[in-house]
């Protein structure tokens, strides 16, 4: 809905862009991202960041405002730019002034240089408020040019920038695959070279131009194929596919792999706890103790060291027994909460976690479970004789427990047990006064949820060959928890992308891992406020989420 804002508010919205990126500068966030340099000789990762809040402000207010003409929202969008920048130029001046690194230790001479682009504190603080104030114009403009025009910008903005953030990994893999003298082409050190970035984003911007007004026509030939011809199209594409997963491994390399794999294990304990979750609306804060199960579990009987049982099991012999284990621990776990819903329920979970994690690590079962010291010399798994070592080989495992788990999660979910879950999480009481059975149902969800998570906490021990407390913490239940919210609550596409935003990146993004939690933090906050449904959502949720108007405008 269109508003009217007076130049008072304009103001304040400023000065809370300023607030906000005064806060990530003197956390010293702004100075480590500044450390990745995207395009060589032009902006770091820290600049994108710097201007983001602005950007953001600058855009949603004019999209928000009510005018007439182009004048008023450009106009707008400088000012929000300009008063963003003052508290960013009254700490650059009391840099100067005062030590204030005694009070704010990540104020260092390297923020100072990147906010004063290297000059004197007054030609830098004009400097800075001028590119606020671009940025902020920037930003309205979005919502005065025409959707032909934003769309292939939008795109080419973000292709190139993403390009630039991980150019630093694809660096490894085009020399590896394409040779050094293609890098000398695409890279400039370890950033992109600014005259392919240029080159590229008008590639991309001219490639989206042409699909915007050819992309539809395409799309009708497409469907008005022939049902055979389509048939044999579907086919070839999932041929294609699989042939892509296959071959991945030669593709991403060692260390791209072992991101996968990690990956992949998030994947599989997002599959079951969103049928926990996501299907039956059971909200399980202790999911990790059936991940924890499962691994101690594959540890215990395989294990080459002092704690194995040494009764000859194998990777392939325990993983199994595993799964069974943690999914009877699900049962356990189902029986006492059976009467529970909501918060009570998420607390009961989470004592539950914690339990399994204080056993694990105390010298109660020390001679079984390794205390503190965990367990070692978990054999690796074997295939036909042949021990899988490299992320590569380990990856096909992995594969093939998220297929399976995929498979299993389809089916359930289209299976008259998974609309007994959907009823249970709509409404409880109208889902039992229909005449289902609530006892099973909720049992049934939690064994579900525990096995997937057993099964991926086998995989893990072996993969790591050893198994310590600490690796079960709260933490992981909440970061399976948020890969679930993020990529769409009930959605099993939404776990895959979930996975990837939450824990693919970071991977990607090691060096700036200290501030982890604070990106999951404001991600979750502005999915919460910006696409409460996630990003890849189940179609029944979003509906519920969104309103009429809202889903026809998405869908324009």
């Amino acid at each position: 809905m269109k508003k009217t804002f007076t130049t008072k508010e304009i103001i304040n919205k400023g000065l809370l862009a300023g607030a906000v990126v005064l806060s990530l500068s003197v956390i010293g966030f702004i100075a480590l991202l500044a450390e990745r340099e995207l395009i060589k000789g032009w902006f770091s990762l820290g600049h994108i960041f710097l201007v983001a809040s602005p950007f953001a402000f600058a855009y949603v207010t004019t999209r928000d405002m009510e005018y007439e003409g182009n004048a008023k929202p450009l106009q707008t969008g400088f000012i929000i730019g300009a008063v963003a920048s003052i508290p960013l130029i009254v700490l650059s001046f009391l840099a100067v002034a005062i030590d204030i690194r005694q009070f704010l230790s990540n104020v260092s001479p390297a923020l100072i240089e990147l906010l004063t682009f290297g000059q004197t504190p007054v030609l830098g603080s004009i400097l800075l408020l001028l590119l606020f104030g671009i940025i902020g114009v920037f930003a309205a403009s979005f919502n005065i040019i025409p959707e032909n025009i934003r769309h292939p910008l939008v795109n080419a903005l973000v292709w190139t920038l993403g390009i630039a953030t991980f150019s630093e990994i694809l660096l490894s893999r085009v020399r590896s695959l394409l040779g050094r003298g293609l890098v000398k082409v695409i890279f400039s050190g370890k950033s992109l070279n600014p005259i392919f970035a240029i080159v590229f984003f008008a590639a991309v911007f001219g490639f989206t131009i042409w699909w915007d007004k050819r992309g539809d026509s395409f799309k009708e030939k497409l469907e008005n194929l022939a049902p055979a011809k389509r048939k044999q199209l579907s086919q070839g594409q999932s041929i294609l596919l699989m042939l892509v997963i296959l071959f991945l491994p030669l593709i991403l390399g060692s260390y791209l792999t072992e991101v996968a794999n990690n990956v992949g294990i998030y994947i599989l304990m997002g599959l079951g706890l969103n049928i926990v979750v996501g299907f039956a609306g059971l909200l399980d804060l202790g999911y990790v103790a059936f991940f924890a199960i499962g691994a101690y579990v594959m540890g215990v009987l395989t294990s080459e060291g002092a704690l194995g049982l040494d009764a000859g099991f194998s990777f392939w012999t325990a993983l199994p027994i595993s799964v069974i284990v943690a999914t009877l621990f699900g049962i356990v776990l189902g029986i006492p909460v059976l009467g529970m819903r909501g918060d009570y329920l998420a607390i009961v979970t989470l004592g539950f976690g914690e339990i399994i994690r204080v056993v694990a690590v105390s010298d109660l079962f020390k001679d079984t479970l390794g205390g503190a010291q965990g367990i070692l010399q978990i054999p690796k798994p074997e295939f036909f004789g042949i021990e899988l070592v490299q992320p590569g080989e380990l990856y096909y495992v992995v594969l093939a427990g998220v297929l399976l788990a995929v498979f299993i999660a389809t089916r359930l979910r289209d299976s008259r047990l998974g609309r007994q879950w959907m009823a249970l999480r709509e409404d409880e009481d109208v889902a039992e006064a229909m005449g289902m059975n609530l006892v099973s149902t909720k049992l049934m969800a939690f064994a579900t949820g525990a096995a997937f998570s057993g099964l991926s906490g086998a995989i893990f021990a072996s993969k790591l060959t050893s198994i310590f407390p600490h690796s079960f913490n709260l933490l992981i239940s909440i970061n399976v928890l948020s890969l679930i919210i993020v990529g769409g609550v009930g959605s099993i596409p939404g776990v895959f992308v979930g996975a990837l935003v939450l824990v693919g990146l970071p991977e990607l993004l090691r060096e700036f891992a200290e501030y982890r939690l604070l990106i999951y933090g404001v991600l979750l906050i502005v999915m919460m406020l910006v696409k409460p449904e996630g990003l890849l959502p189940d179609q029944r949720k979003k509906r519920e989420l969104k309103s009429e108007a809202e889903l026809d405008w998405a869908e324009k």
